[in-house]
């Protein structure tokens, strides 16, 4: 079984819970480390552009982000994946979904008319409720984060992901799933930082 539960599937090499990559990787460490420092390059050479921020664009970010490694790079999951208990959007309902919380951030303009407070609310319940249509097979979590990266920045504010840790994450995402945001809130308050057009700027 792979860490989403799923077992035997075509994603993943014959008889293992390897997925299939470009490098030809046959073993699980070694795959998280690349995927680790292949993204960390990648993410380095994408620009951050402005809205209209929709599935698409998601899916444009996962594909710069993982097209090095994986033929699917951008397209969306053809199986139903679960982390523990943990149920992911089904395969049928993944754009609906999706396209559903995009309308409505375009509805709210993306959030850039709130104050600091609201706006860390609004980001922090938008995460829970896109997490939980994880459109990719694997990935979602730093495509995730880019997309908001560029949201917040959008917004006015610096963000930065640096001092948050592994089982705060999952914590976090784990309760956003049953609709207690209260640590995802937590985490994103520490995340966003200055209004950008207040930091020193370079001499």
């Amino acid at each position: 079984m792979d860490k989403y539960g799923v077992g035997q599937d075509p994603y993943c090499y014959a008889g293992t819970p390897i997925l299939r990559n470009l490098l030809g990787i046959r073993d699980d460490p070694t795959l998280e480390a690349a995927e680790r420092d292949l993204t960390v390059l990648t993410a380095e050479e994408i620009q951050f552009a402005p809205p209209p921020y929709e599935l698409d664009y998601l899916k444009s970010l996962h594909h710069q982000l993982f097209s090095d490694l994986y033929p699917w790079a951008g397209e969306i999951r053809t199986i139903d994946i679960a982390k523990g208990e943990t149920r992911f959007c089904n395969v049928q309902r993944i754009e609906p979904e999706a396209g559903k919380l995009f309308t409505r951030l375009k509805r709210e303009n993306y959030f850039t008319d709130l104050p600091r407070d609201q706006l860390v609310s609004a980001v922090a319940e938008f995460y829970g409720d896109l997490n939980v249509v994880h459109p990719f097979r694997e990935g979602n979590g730093r495509t995730q984060r880019m997309l908001f990266e560029h949201l917040v920045i959008n917004v006015g504010y610096e963000i930065s992901w640096e001092e948050i840790q592994r089982e705060e994450w999952l914590h976090a995402n784990i309760a956003a799933y049953y609709c207690d945001y209260d640590a995802m809130i937590a985490i994103f308050d520490r995340c966003i930082g200055q209004p950008l057009d207040e930091l020193p700027s370079d001499p």
